[in-house]
């Protein structure tokens, strides 16, 4: 085990590739936390949505909408 890291990192091409591949993790992280925050927004106007509408519409809501979003 030990020898095979030392062929690694001696090895300058793998130690490129790993680099590339951690600034892909780095961009798949940034992407996922932007995607996170979207839908946190789009929950809130729905929210506050629901409530300009009045009691009908937030009942409605809570019967459908808030059972599958508590799914995901």
């Amino acid at each position: 085990l030990h020898k095979r890291h030392n062929n690694i990192t001696s090895d300058g091409h793998r130690g490129i590739e790993r680099e590339r591949e951690r600034e892909r993790e780095r961009e798949r992280e940034r992407e996922r936390e932007r995607e996170r925050e979207r839908r946190e927004r789009e929950r809130e106007r729905e929210r506050e949505r629901e409530e300009r509408e009045g009691e009908g519409g937030r009942r409605e809501g809570e019967g459908g909408r808030e059972g599958g979003k508590g799914g995901k």
